[in-house]
């Protein structure tokens, strides 16, 4: 391996780090995709990982400066083919190996831009900050598993964003608590945090519910190599969302709800062998 190639390699595990260190269940997903497939994942979650903590976590600091020194960084990774940021070199990697939409790119990050100017969503922003938050991530994914194949990412597309919309929105229940007492943030249009109750819930669900009907044609239809993580992921969010949707609204603006790791490696063990199997 020449240096350049090291330091190529590098960063992309980088990115796999970090993927390990959030996300337990984003990294089976992704052990189950062929092998070819995980350092890109990797690197694509790597960056909107970091994004994302910018708008979340560092509350002392400047966050628009940061976001925006971040924006500008990844723009000059991606035109110039190489970063110094181990995050963004993987990123700008994979972005121009696979031809990665710039407009995907600008849709996220304008979504963490309206984090840091939060205010309460109605049906327009709401669904314009899921599609940049949650949506085009999994475009991106996309267009790495079509690998080129321009007819089946156009055929899977809408499939692929309402997985997206799925899990985004089952995060926003799951999280509703943290999201209102540490950032002063509901998103669910029209949703009075302190007024939550299980009508509201229930309405909230049955939108979920549909998007995840709506995402499973899609599913079907990625490429092998794809298929096996994306059902794990797809359960593994289902699985959530069902234990939420057994739970008094007051339950779940009190504690986080979690999957215990046990459950997410049996589910990860079950989905393998019954997709092998011919049976899941």
């Amino acid at each position: 391996m020449d240096a350049k190639a090291l330091f190529d390699q590098t960063t992309l595990e980088c990115s796999r780090l970090i993927t390990q260190r959030y996300s337990t269940s984003f990294t089976l997903g992704i052990k189950t995709l062929d092998k070819k497939f995980h350092l890109p994942i990797y690197a694509i979650y790597g960056f909107v990982r970091y994004a994302d903590e910018i708008v979340d976590t560092f509350h002392d600091q400047d966050k628009a400066a940061l976001l925006e020194r971040f924006k500008k960084d990844t723009y000059e990774a991606i035109d110039a083919k190489i970063s110094l940021n181990p995050v963004l070199h993987a990123f700008q990697l994979i972005v121009n190996q696979y031809k990665i939409d710039l407009d995907l790119i600008e849709a996220f990050l304008h979504s963490m831009e309206m984090d840091l100017d939060f205010k309460k969503y109605n049906d327009s922003k709401y669904n314009e900050y899921i599609y940049g938050s949650a949506e085009v991530v999994g475009l991106m994914c996309l267009k790495v598993f079509c690998e080129g194949n321009q007819e089946m990412y156009d055929k899977l597309k809408v499939p692929a964003c309402k997985l997206g919309a799925a899990f985004q929105k089952v995060n926003f229940l799951r999280d509703i608590k943290s999201d209102f007492e540490e950032r002063g943030r509901v998103y669910f249009p029209g949703v009075d945090y302190k007024l939550f109750n299980r009508d509201i819930k229930t309405q909230i669900e049955g939108d979920i519910q549909k998007d995840f009907d709506d995402s499973l044609i899609g599913i079907e239809q990625l490429p092998d190599g794809a298929k096996l993580g994306v059902k794990v992921a797809y359960l593994y969010y289902q699985k959530l969302f069902d234990k939420i949707k057994g739970l008094p609204a007051e339950t779940i603006t009190q504690q986080r709800i979690r999957i215990p790791n046990s459950k997410k490696i049996s589910l990860l063990v079950g989905t393998y062998f019954g997709t092998k199997l011919g049976i899941s």
